[in-house]
């Protein structure tokens, strides 16, 4: 097996606070991940939205699209108008080659609200559920068709947190319906990303990895802070830096011969933990730990 080793941008700016690497230019994004040694990169809301400005840009940096978030609705909206919303971003990451669209729904998502502790996420009823698992399978067969699969992401702060979330989910919807695991958030929800990845090994698209600082989760979840106040602390960090052995996961992807992506990401303060620098950090601790796991690491 063999995998691809793609940084996300959240690193050097965060779109859901501007404020936060907001005068780091996309250039300077690209250039510094590529120097890490990244051979992709995820979108971010300074990419540009059409792709004959997008892919030379990209061309310019070495860089391959290896995917990028879409905050759904689908509680809200019917199916009709959800695929219509992803529409620009269907197109542009089909003429960019992307694998596919990383995926969460954010109707009532508490995870930018500085207000709102992480007790207090929305969570579904039964009703909820089922409605919700029969309109994701809808648009999920609809990407397929389009050869831009979702790859559902589990995330702190909405309906979809915890492992039992993710697990319902994936029991519940159609096998179009693909999972980004993402091992930081998965453990901050208490999770196991082992079990994950050998109970839905079939579902598997796609993986984030963000590591945890163990001492700031355990404060986070103590002192219940909202999402926003809990990375802002610290509690997101890249791999090698944070408290997950990312080995025994590589060993369970190896076993189960997964061939794709490994994404690096990590909400972090731009002024308190420089970019390249933990780029680079995750990128050594990312390619060590796959040698050591005889993993091959494929190039552009």
């Amino acid at each position: 097996m063999s995998v691809k080793l793609g940084v996300a941008p959240i690193a050097w700016s965060n779109d859901d606070m501007p404020e936060l690497g907001g005068d780091t230019t996309l250039e300077q994004c690209l250039s510094e991940a590529s120097q890490a040694g990244y051979i992709g990169i995820e979108s971010g809301g300074k990419f540009p939205k059409k792709s004959n400005e997008l892919i030379p840009k990209l061309e310019q940096f070495n860089l391959d699209l290896c995917s990028g978030w879409y905050g759904a609705n689908l509680r809200k909206n019917s199916v009709k108008d959800e695929k219509i919303a992803i529409q620009e971003q269907l197109n542009l990451f089909k003429d960019c080659k992307a694998p596919c669209i990383v995926l969460a729904e954010v109707s009532g998502s508490i995870q930018g609200d500085p207000k709102k502790k992480l007790s207090t996420r929305p969570q579904m009823d039964e009703d909820e559920w089922k409605n919700f698992c029969i309109k994701i399978s809808e648009l999920g067969k609809y990407l397929e068709d389009e050869e831009m699969p979702i790859a559902y992401h589990h995330h702190m702060g909405t309906v979809i947190e915890t492992q039992k979330d993710t697990e319902r989910l994936l029991d519940n919807t159609h096998d179009s319906v693909k999972l980004t695991l993402d091992t930081g958030h998965m453990l901050f929800a208490k999770g196991d990303s082992k079990k994950i990845l050998n109970d839905y090994n079939e579902r598997l698209l796609h993986v984030h990895c963000k590591d945890i600082r163990k001492n700031v989760l355990e404060s986070s979840l103590n002192q219940d802070l909202s999402f926003r106040d809990a990375f802002l602390s610290g509690a997101f960090t890249v791999p090698g830096d944070g408290c997950i052995d990312y080995k025994p996961l590589f060993e369970v992807l190896k076993k189960k011969n997964y061939s794709g992506w490994l994404v690096v990401e990590a909400e972090q303060d731009p002024n308190k933990a420089n970019p390249l620098e933990y780029a680079i950090k995750g990128y050594k601790y990312l390619t060590k730990t796959l040698s050591d796991t005889n993993i091959e690491i494929l190039n552009r």
